[in-house]
């Protein structure tokens, strides 16, 4: 199952929900913490440890001082590190894991032509500054956050501007933006940068959470969009359980029930704010105007819709105000400056379910004459459409509704219904039991609680924050994290297997490295301990059969996007336009995704031929491929994805529609000379998708399938396009090496 709160932790939270209910106080100090807890390796302060000293074979071995620590371990156990894997091997691995393609012929033989000092820093360097690094990377932060281009619950209803932030994300991470500000951004961009509409989107972070936006109960909704936005912040950023502490202070790891509301007081006084411009102040006011004056040249016609449609909103307006609580009716009713903060919060909350666009209006509230007036209404309207202005660009976030901000309690059992102590906003009390410095920015009208928030996780002395990337970066390299729970540093999560590795990385990277992500991973990558070979060594695995100590490296199959992406490169298919909305490959028949509210109908090769990442991602379902090869619903945050061996994958592999397509593709892009021969068309299929050329055995037997398999499938052309699907399908292809 995807790692987030771990099995282990939900058991506990449901055996003992009865008894924290009724007998678990929250006391008004923080508790004393016992000595055991405070010596959680977690919260220690990131130590600047020197790589340890190597004996001669050990400095034989080594490339950096990444492999000193490596290399310790291993000679603790009697392990020696495996044999460097091959140029080729190496290429291919390295632009797998930087961009999820692999190398072009042309790229592989340029490299394996370079035999000048520094062959391999150069590659490194091309690659980090292509444009796929940010599409590759960027996936991986998107699965830690649970990005969705939809709400989720039964409507899941789509979220049209959501993309920016998944552009925000490729595109900063593409500029090597320092990781503190990349924090900063998601957390307080309005608040520390305001007026710099490219950190804007960074902010969508905040708007990610699940909703079920025509809830009734607007209380209860709110609590449930705060509770999901703590647990994910305390995931993604900090690597810790805190949604465990909601009900109970946490039954295994020092985080107190009073921190979990501590961590949300941050975002109480947050908003959806789903139309925040990102053009400048002065074309917001152009576009005012031009709508002032399209208002004005289609008052005729935009003055009888208004009288046809007067009453049924008026009607739609008092039907869906009166399904709401008395006291949220109350709260709509009253004159504005009488709201409190919490009212101006539910206000906010209530209004978008009795306000809304003349679409849902008509549905309910025009008989069928009146719907045929009001079409009939809108093609007069559209002798001014000249007139109307393109709509501005615009971003979905969350944002401060003003200073003033509603109280937050600790809440027994978790229950709204049973608030305890107010809590000021704090981070964790193990690491500080002080409220946050908070101070208020009138000019923006906003509370700075985020700032502090944002400030107090972009600290390079917080040992969580900086500890969690540098082991997320580290995971996505190896498949295996240093500390192999990326989203747990925890008790119940495992213990990192190279301690003092982590803090030297972790102290590099805060320190002389700028906090810069690419720095990070040029030193993991000229390594030697990633150069290694991926050999089966069974001496070695009879003393680590996890590999734990990387005595090789560790071979593991591409995630879902990769694999397609893959497909695409190799096939000439692939689209490099970068950004956008997210796009609707078709979807084969009979899949739980069908066309219509939940999957549009696929736009041709716009659609078709895109980067994976752009695919737009429904929270509900996804699109099935990539839900075949373990793609993550965006319910939580996901820090390690799946790895299973199911039969749907072969299926959708020998016998999808978007694999045959893509390995018809393929093949017309082998044979594009006409003439060659059985064995000049396999050596050619191999370069173009495995990188290498074949064996003399894979000559061989590929230009007897093909023989007997043109006259099985019909022609040559057909015995090609099911070669080419077998390589597609084959392990090698799949598979990092």
């Amino acid at each position: 199952m995807y790692e987030n709160i771990s099995t282990t932790h939900m058991v506990y939270s449901k055996m003992f929900l009865l008894a924290i209910l009724i007998v678990l106080p929250v006391a008004a100090q923080a508790p004393n913490f016992k000595p055991q807890q405070r010596r959680w390796w977690a919260i220690q302060p990131v130590s600047t440890t020197a790589p340890p000293e190597l004996d001669e074979a050990g400095k034989a071995w080594a490339r950096n001082e990444i492999d000193h620590f490596i290399y310790e371990k291993l000679k603790a156990k009697k392990l020696q590190p495996s044999a460097p894997a091959s140029r080729a091997a190496y290429i291919r691995r390295i632009t797998l894991d930087l961009t999820g393609l692999p190398p072009t012929p042309a790229e592989a033989q340029a490299f394996l032509s370079d035999n000048k000092e520094g062959a391999e820093e150069r590659l490194v360097d091309r690659l980090l500054a292509s444009s796929r690094y940010g599409e590759r990377w960027g996936r991986h932060w998107l699965d830690v956050v649970r990005y969705a281009d939809s709400d989720g619950f039964k409507q899941d209803d789509t979220r049209p501007n959501m993309w920016r932030y998944r552009d925000w994300v490729i595109q900063s991470l593409n500029e090597d933006k320092p990781y503190d500000r990349f924090i900063r951004e998601q957390i307080a961009a309005d608040e520390l940068y305001p007026g710099d509409l490219k950190a804007l989107p960074g902010i969508g972070f905040l708007r990610l959470f699940e909703d079920e936006f025509n809830q009734a109960h607007i209380r209860l909704r709110r609590q449930e969009l705060l509770n999901d936005l703590t647990d994910n912040t305390a995931y993604a950023f900090m690597g810790v359980t805190l949604a465990c502490a909601r009900c109970h202070d946490h039954k295994f790891d020092p985080l107190l029930h009073k921190d979990y509301y501590r961590l949300q007081a941050h975002f109480a006084n947050l908003h959806i704010v789903d139309d925040a411009p990102v053009v400048p102040p002065a074309q917001v006011e152009e576009h005012r105007r031009q709508m002032e004056q399209y208002r004005q040249i289609a008052k005729p016609t935009l003055d009888k819709i208004e009288a046809l449609m007067r009453v049924p909103r008026l009607n739609f307006r008092k039907q869906y105000t009166e399904r709401l609580p008395e006291e949220v009716q109350a709260i709509i009713g009253m004159p504005a400056a009488d709201r409190s903060p919490i009212q101006w919060q539910i206000y906010h909350k209530a209004i978008t379910q009795i306000e809304v666009p003349d679409s849902e209006v008509i549905a309910k509230h025009l008989d069928a004459p009146g719907k045929l007036k009001y079409k009939a209404l809108l093609v007069e309207l559209d002798q001014y459409k000249a007139h109307l202005p393109k709509p501005l660009p615009v971003v979905q976030i969350m944002q401060d509704q003003g200073i003033a901000v509603p109280a937050t309690y600790v809440l027994r059992g978790g229950s709204l219904d049973s608030p305890m102590d107010e809590v000021a906003p704090g981070i964790l009390s193990i690491l500080d039991p002080n409220p946050s410095v908070v101070k208020p920015i009138a000019e923006l009208n906003s509370s700075g609680r985020r700032t502090a928030l944002a400030n107090a996780l972009a600290d390079p002395k917080n040992p969580l924050t900086t500890r969690v990337i540098v082991n997320r970066v580290w995971h996505y390299h190896f498949g295996r994290g240093i500390v192999a729970t990326p989203n747990d540093f925890g008790v119940m999560g495992e213990r990192p297997s190279h301690r003092e590795l982590l803090d030297w990385l972790t102290a590099t990277f805060t320190g002389t490295d700028g906090w810069s992500l690419k720095k990070l991973h040029r030193r993991i990558l000229l390594s030697a301990t990633y150069r290694q070979s991926s050999e089966f060594r069974e001496e070695a695995a009879a003393i680590d059969d996890e590999n734990k100590l990387l005595w090789r490296y560790p071979r593991r199959r591409l995630e879902a996007e990769s694999i397609r992406d893959s497909m695409l490169s190799v096939s000439g298919l692939l689209d490099p336009k970068m950004g956008g909305p997210g796009v609707f490959p078709k979807a084969p028949e009979g899949t739980e995704i069908q066309e219509g509210r939940h999957w549009k109908k696929s736009s041709g090769p716009a659609d078709e031929y895109r980067s994976s990442v752009y695919i737009f991602a429904r929270r509900l379902v996804r699109y099935p491929m990539l839900e075949s090869f373990d793609a993550p619903l965006a319910f939580e945050s996901c820090g390690r994805r799946q790895q299973t061996v199911t039969p749907d994958q072969a299926l959708e592999l020998m016998n999808g529609e978007a694999t045959a397509g893509f390995a018809r593709a393929l093949a017309k892009r082998v044979s594009n000379d006409a003439g060659q021969s059985n064995e000049a068309l396999a050596e050619r299929a191999y370069r173009l998708t495995l990188g290498r050329a074949p064996t003399r055995q894979e000559v061989e037997r590929s230009a007897s399938f093909l023989a007997i398999q043109a006259a099985l499938a019909g022609g040559a052309e057909g015995a090609l396009e099911d070669l080419c699907l077998s390589l597609l399908s084959s392990s090698e292809f799949i598979y990092i090496d």
